[in-house]
This record gives structure tokens, sequence and C-alpha cells, in this order.
């Protein structure tokens, strides 16, 4: 039986920490043992906020060696640049021509724009939607693995796609379903806000092991005395223990919590051990391919063919609906 395919898109935006793993990167290489899978590094996206070549290539490599180190398969996984297939834009345009504005005034991001107040909002960031519809349509998935705060960009991709199809009295475009884990940790930063980037309150998973260390022990932490019980559930550092201890750890640390004697930094050691433990091949692994540049955009290139290959089978049918062909 075909195996079902899946598509989800990462932008490349800095270094990789704890909320992007458990957030999306550790769902995207599981579901590689059961689904087809495409990874994209939404390059395109990335151009509303990143304006300097260097730091575009960058960022573009250290999100394909992140993937690479924590386990993505390249035999099973196609992993491209978004930039590199231009069937993407090509069907932004057809797909600019047949959407209303008000349409796109109802996504998240142009409000949260506008609620912000940000000054030179742009075509690209408004247009947003649209070529994220572009990104899933092209590849017919069935599913889209999207956090609870993605899931509009999903039911607007499948407006789109059903506005092409009523359009062109066709079945080009695939309607697709949003795949929503139950469980995804909502990661908390070392300020006890949601880990981001944006924040400032991130723990990378590739940090060198000072810096690492640093990053831990500046969680923010309550001011009970190292002697008095301490309430687990409310400390920034047990809820980050709590992703990577077993049942058995997770008890005996709740327990050195509320007998008391037991401080904020002993909890921060252990996370930090916990950390080092959990991602030990990864960060090796890491190591090893990042001197390995040649492989890694082999990897991409190869992505690249077999990413333009569907996305052109599927732009081609949409062309010849409309007359282009």
């Amino acid at each position: 039986m075909e195996r079902k395919r899946i598509l989800s898109g990462v932008q490349p935006s800095g270094k990789p920490h704890l909320g992007n793993y458990f957030g999306a990167f550790r769902q995207h290489i599981a579901l590689q043992q059961e689904y087809e899978t495409f990874i994209m590094i939404a390059d395109l996206h990335a151009l509303t906020t990143i304006r300097d070549a260097e730091l575009m290539r960058s960022l573009t490599f250290e999100l394909a060696l992140t993937y690479l180190a924590l386990g993505l398969d390249p035999e099973k996984t196609v992993l491209f640049k978004q930039s590199e297939v231009p069937e993407h834009a090509e069907l932004c345009w057809i797909f600019d021509c047949i959407t209303t504005m008000p349409f796109l005034q109802r996504a998240h991001a142009w409000k949260d724009a506008q609620t912000k107040g940000k000054k030179e909002i742009t075509v690209g960031l408004f247009n947003y939607p649209i070529l994220q519809a572009c990104d899933i349509l092209l590849y017919k998935p069935s599913l889209v693995p999207v956090g609870q705060d993605q899931k509009q960009h999903v039911e607007m991709c499948r407006d789109i796609a059903q506005n092409f199809n009523n359009i062109f009295k066709c079945k080009v475009f695939k309607i697709p379903d949003p795949y929503i884990p139950k469980e995804v940790a909502i990661v908390p930063g070392t300020d006890g806000q949601k880990m981001s980037k944006s924040y400032g309150n991130t723990i990378d998973i590739f940090a060198d092991e000072a810096d690492l260390k640093k990053q831990v022990m500046s969680i923010v932490t309550s001011s009970v005395p190292l002697q008095y019980p301490k309430d687990p559930n409310s400390c920034n550092v047990f809820n980050l223990y709590k992703l990577f201890a077993n049942p058995e750890e997770l008890k005996k640390m709740e327990n050195n919590y509320i007998k008391g004697g037991f401080g904020y930094g002993d909890a921060k050691k252990a996370l930090l051990a916990k950390i080092l433990e959990y991602f030990k091949e990864a960060r090796e692994k890491y190591l090893k391919l990042k001197n390995q540049k040649a492989f890694i955009y082999e990897v991409l290139s190869e992505g690249g063919k077999k990413a333009k290959k569907v996305a052109s089978a599927t732009l081609n049918e949409a062309k010849k609906k409309i007359g282009y062909i």
C-alpha cells in the first residue's frame, strides 16, 4: 500500500533550541518512519525578516545540519530549500489572482502585525498565507504537521485549494488535513515564557558545554531558601527536567523539591546532565557533520531535485486547467 505523504516547512531563523526540538524537529524525524516525508527549509518566507546574504546562507546551513544531526535520513525524507523550487513562486502568482484581499486580512500574522503597530508591513508578510498554501499544495500531502497555533494556515490552504478546484472545475489540488499531535510540549524558556528566539530565553541544543551550562544556570527560579520545601510544578527547571526524565527519575526529583534541603542549583545541574545525556549522540554527529559541508549541500541539492519533480508535475496540471499549456 502506498504510504501517505506529509510536508512541513521550517524557517531558518537561528540556533536550534529545545522549543524547536520538542515542538517540531522530534515529530518530523519520527514521522519519516511511517510517511513519505518532505521537509522544506522555508528560505523564501525568511526573506520577510532576513536581509543579509551571509546570514541567510549560514542559517539555512545550520537548519539542514540540525535535521541531519538529530536523525533525519535523506534516504527516507526529502530535505530541500524552498528557493530551489521556483514552482512555489509561480503558483503563488496564480493563487494571488484568484484570492481576495479580505480573505488574507483574516490571517493571524497580518492581524498580529497590525496589533503590534508594525510600521512597514511588506507585501510578502501580507501574502504569507498564499505562499504557505503553495508550499503545501504542490506536494499533494495527506497530512501537514503543525502546532495548534498553526491550524489556521492549513485551513486557509484548504480554502485556497477548493477555490481553485471550483473555479477551474477540476481536482488538481488535494485537500490536506492538519496533523496536530495531542501531546506537543510547551517548552518554557529560561524566563518562564514560551521558549523563543525573539524572547532571548532559549537553551540551544548544540551550544558548547560551557555556553549550555550558562544558559541552564540562568533559568529564573523563586527565592525560596535551600532548606525549605518547594513546589516542583511552578518551577521552570522542573518543567524542563520532566521533558527528559523517566517516571522514576521524575518522582525522585519531585520528592527532592517537596522534602526541602534541595537547591535550585542542584536541580539545574541535574537538568544539564539530562540534556547532555539525551543529545549526546546528536551533539557528536553535529560536530562531525559541521565540517562536511559538501555532503550537506549535496543532500539539499538532491532533495531540491526530488521536490522540483513533484512540484513541477502538480504545477503543470494547474497550468493545463488555466489554459497556459
